[in-house]
C-alpha cells in the first residue's frame, strides 16, 4: 500500500492508521521483519529522506531483518524500532519519533 500524511504545522506531530504489515521475502529470499518504509520530504531538505519503522513486539524477526542489521551500531538500529505506546479499540498503537539531527538522529538509508 501507500499513503500521504502531513504533519501538524505547529506541533510537527503526525499520525495513520494501517494494517501491520507481515514478513515479506527480501534480496536472495531472505525475510523481512515487518516494517513500513517512509519517505520524508520537506520544505529545506532538497532530496527525500528514507527510512524503515520496524515493530517493538517482533523482536525474534527484527533480530535477523538484513537491512536493520546492515547499521553497523547496534544503539543506531534502535531508532527505527517504534515504541508501543497503548492500544485503542483492542488495536496497537505505536509512536514512532523521527529525528532529523542531533541525539538519536534517526538512520536514514542512501537508495
Amino acid at each position: 500500500g501507500w499513503g500521504r500524511v502531513i504533519s501538524d504545522f505547529a506541533t510537527g506531530l503526525w499520525s495513520f492508521e494501517t494494517v501491520k504489515p507481515g514478513v515479506v521475502p527480501g534480496r536472495n529470499g531472505r525475510p523481512m521483519a515487518p516494517h513500513l518504509n517512509l519517505w520524508l520530504v520537506a520544505r529545506g531538505i532538497n532530496i527525500g529522506l528514507n527510512t524503515r519503522m520496524y515493530f517493538p513486539d517482533e523482536a525474534e524477526a527484527n533480530a535477523t531483518d538484513p537491512v536493520l542489521n546492515l547499521i553497523e551500531w547496534e544503539n543506531r538500529r534502535a531508532t527505527l524500532i517504534a515504541k508501543h505506546s497503548g492500544d485503542r479499540d483492542g488495536m496497537p498503537v505505536y509512536r514512532f519519533d523521527i529525528r532529523l539531527q542531533g541525539d538519536n538522529e534517526t538512520v536514514f538509508f542512501d537508495v
